[in-house]
C-alpha cells in the first residue's frame, strides 16, 4: 500500500495492537504456569521469543510513518509488500503455531496477527492468510479442548471477519478523503487561476477600451487639427507673420499625433504588438487545438494597414469564434478568411461542427464565457460594421464580420 502521512489516530491504533499482542501473550504464558500446563517452560520460553521478534520489529520501526490503519510499526527496512516484511511475518507466524501446539491460549494471538497480516501483505495474499490463520486457531481449539463448538468456530471467523472490514473499510475511507484533499487543493489552485485570468482580461479590456478612445478622440482630434493647419499654411503668404505660428502649432500637433498613435500602439492586444493582424490570425490558428480539429487560415486581397481599433476588432471576433468551435461546435474542421477589399475588409470563420440554430436560445447561453454573437455584433456596429451568421443544427456554423475601409486623405495624410 502507498506510504501515507502519520497521524495521531495511527500512532494510537499501533499502541493498541502492541498492547493487544503483548498482553495475549502474556496471558497465554501466565495461564501455562499457574494452570499446571504440560510444556509450561516452552510456552513461556516460546512466548518471550515471539514477544522478542515481534518488539525487535516495532522497535526498529519507530521512526517510520504509519500510512493507514494497518500499517503498524514496523521496520523501515520491513515494508509492505517487501521480502524482509514476508520473512519477518513468516518467523512471526511460525512461532505462533510452534505456541499454538503447546497451548490452546495461544489461539488469541491470531487477532493482532490479523491486522499484521493485512498490513504486511497484498490484499489478494493477505484475505487468504487471515483464513488460513483463523483455521489454525479453530483447529488448535478443537484439538485441545476435544470438542466441537459453536464459538470455536464464531469466534476466529467473526474477529477475522471484522479485522478485514475494519482495515480495508479504514483503507477506502482514507483513499477517499486523499482524494478529496487533493480536489479541494486543485480548486484552491484552479480559483486562484481564475482571478488572475479575470484580472488579465479586465486589464486587457480597460487597454483596448483606451486606445479605442484615444485613437477615436484625440488622434483623429490632432490629425484634423494638423489637417486645418496646413490648408491654413498653404492659404497664407509665404512672408506673413503668422505663417511661422501657424508652421509651429502644425508641427506641435503632429509631434501629439505621433505620440497619441504610439500610446494606442502600446495599449493594442499582445499578439498584435510583433505584427501584422495576417500573422496574429495565422498564430491565433497555430496554437488553437482540439481532439480531431484542424484550423486553417488564409488571406484574400490585398493586405493594407487597417487602424488599431480595425485589427483588434477582427481579432477579438476571431479568438471567441475559435472558442466557441473548440467548446461547442465538435468541429474536425475550421478555416478562418481575412479578406481585403476596395471599400472594406472581412473576416470569415467557418467551421463543419454540429451547427444550431441561431434564432433559437441566445447564444450567451452557450457557455461562450460571455463574448457571444451579441458582443461581436456590437463591436463590429461601434466601427460602422455588420456581423451575420449562417448555421443550422447538423450543418456547421459560417460567422462573417465586415468592416467598412476608409479613403485614404489626400495629401498624403492617412487617417489615424
Amino acid at each position: 500500500m502507498d506510504s501515507r502521512s502519520h497521524t495521531h489516530v495511527t500512532a494510537a491504533l499501533r499502541l493498541c495492537l502492541h498492547a493487544l499482542l503483548t498482553g495475549l501473550l502474556a496471558l497465554a504464558a501466565v495461564r501455562a504456569v499457574g494452570g499446571d500446563t504440560p510444556h509450561a517452560g516452552a510456552v513461556v520460553a516460546l512466548t518471550l521469543v515471539t514477544a522478542g521478534v515481534y518488539g525487535a520489529g516495532a522497535l526498529a520501526g519507530a521512526g517510520a510513518r504509519a500510512p493507514s490503519v494497518q500499517q503498524g510499526a514496523l521496520t523501515p527496512s520491513v515494508r509492505p509488500g517487501t521480502r524482509a516484511a514476508a520473512l519477518w511475518l513468516a518467523g512471526l507466524c511460525a512461532l505462533w503455531l510452534a505456541l499454538l501446539v503447546l497451548s490452546a491460549d495461544a489461539l488469541w494471538v491470531a487477532f493482532p496477527l490479523y491486522f499484521l497480516q493485512l498490513h504486511l501483505l497484498p490484499t489478494r495474499w493477505a484475505v487468504p492468510a487471515v483464513v488460513v490463520t483463523a483455521a489454525a486457531a479453530i483447529t488448535s481449539f478443537v484439538v485441545h479442548r476435544q470438542e466441537i463448538a459453536p464459538g470455536a468456530f464464531i469466534g476466529p471467523l467473526l474477529g477475522a471477519a471484522v479485522a478485514v472490514a475494519t482495515v480495508l473499510g479504514y483503507d477506502a475511507l482514507f483513499r477517499e478523503s486523499e482524494r478529496r484533499r487533493e480536489l479541494i487543493v486543485e480548486l484552491v489552485a484552479t480559483r486562484a487561476e481564475l482571478a488572475e485570468a479575470e484580472r488579465t482580461a479586465g486589464t486587457l479590456a480597460e487597454r483596448e477600451r483606451l486606445a479605442r478612445e484615444i485613437h477615436d478622440t484625440l488622434a483623429q482630434g490632432l490629425s484634423s487639427i494638423q489637417l486645418l493647419l496646413r490648408a491654413a499654411e498653404r492659404t497664407l503668404p509665404d512672408q506673413a507673420p503668422a505663417t511661422a505660428h501657424v508652421r509651429a502649432a502644425r508641427e506641435a500637433a503632429q509631434a501629439n499625433l505621433a505620440e497619441a498613435r504610439s500610446l494606442v500602439r502600446a495599449l493594442t492586444p499582445p499578439d498584435l504588438e510583433h505584427g501584422s493582424l495576417a500573422a496574429a490570425l495565422e498564430r491565433l490558428c497555430a496554437r488553437t487545438t482540439a481532439p480531431g480539429l484542424t484550423v486553417r487560415f488564409a488571406v484574400s486581397g490585398t493586405p493594407v494597414e487597417l487602424p488599431t481599433p480595425y485589427e483588434v476588432a477582427l481579432l477579438r471576433t476571431a479568438q471567441s469564434a475559435l472558442a466557441n468551435t473548440v467548446r461547442h461546435a465538435g468541429a474536425g474542421r475550421a478555416e478562418i478568411t481575412l479578406s481585403f477589399m476596395d471599400t472594406s475588409v472581412a473576416l470569415d470563420v467557418v467551421d463543419d461542427g454540429r451547427g444550431f440554430d441561431p434564432s433559437g436560445a441566445p447564444v450567451d447561453e452557450r457557455g461562450d464565457g460571455g463574448f457571444g454573437l451579441p458582443a461581436m455584433r456590437s463591436r463590429a456596429a461601434t466601427l460602422g460594421g455588420t456581423l451575420s451568421v449562417e448555421s443550422a443544427p447538423g450543418q456547421g456554423t459560417a460567422l462573417a464580420v465586415t468592416l467598412p475601409v476608409a479613403v485614404p486623405a489626400q495629401g498624403g495624410e492617412r487617417a489615424a
